[in-house]
């Protein structure tokens, strides 16, 4: 058994893909501990799920802070101090300022659900739909300093059927998205991932 790594996750709402990334770790039993979820909505669900599996929560309340900067310098001051070796953006809806990804270069993971780089950013269900392709899907990628243009990890493409609207399709993504994350987090922290330029290279 390899090192183990440290892991905090960062969600802003009902935790599904944290639920599925912990259920995995634990059925697993993989090397990895999860010093945190960290959230930045002091009425997200997923607060409920770390309670119950006995992670330990931490709620930044961006709605108390002053100014926006405080509550991202005040992020990075206690992801410092926590010191993971992976930070996981699941369902997280704040963009990670430029000195968070400097400080955790190529620690960072997000789930977003489309085919980066097709529809990044806000409601991307919609935008594959209202755009009118045939197959869109989910992406784990590396956080850049870019909106959802980090290096891609892994994709799962899913064939939108015709009478779908956004919920539906939604879910039908969501389903998939709980199977790639845990994936995703198992591959890094098995040292399975190296970065060469703009492509991930999965070992064997």
């Amino acid at each position: 058994m390899g090192k183990i790594k440290r892991v905090v996750f960062l969600a802003s709402g009902r935790g599904s893909n944290f639920s599925a990334a912990v259920d995995q770790i634990r059925k697993k039993k993989l090397p990895i501990d999860i010093l945190a979820l960290i959230t930045d909505n002091p009425r997200a669900k997923a607060l409920e799920i770390a309670k119950s599996n006995q992670i330990p929560t931490e709620i930044l309340d961006f709605g108390s802070f002053p100014a926006k900067q405080n509550y991202h310098s005040e992020l990075l001051r206690r992801l410092k101090e926590l010191g993971p070796d992976l930070i996981v953006a699941c369902g997280y809806m704040r963009i990670l300022k430029p000195e968070v990804v400097s400080a955790f270069r190529n620690r960072i993971i997000n789930v977003h659900p489309s085919l980066l780089p097709a529809f990044p950013g806000l409601d991307a269900q919609k935008q594959a739909l209202d755009y009118g392709v045939k197959i869109t899907g989910c992406t784990v990628h590396f956080v850049e300093e870019g909106v959802d243009t980090g290096p891609i990890i892994l994709q799962k493409a899913i064939e939108i059927r015709n009478q779908w609207n956004e919920k539906e399709l939604s879910l039908a993504i969501l389903a998939e998205e709980h199977k790639l994350l845990p994936l995703a987090v198992q591959l890094f922290c098995d040292n399975k991932l190296i970065i060469k330029e703009r492509k991930v290279e999965i070992l064997k």
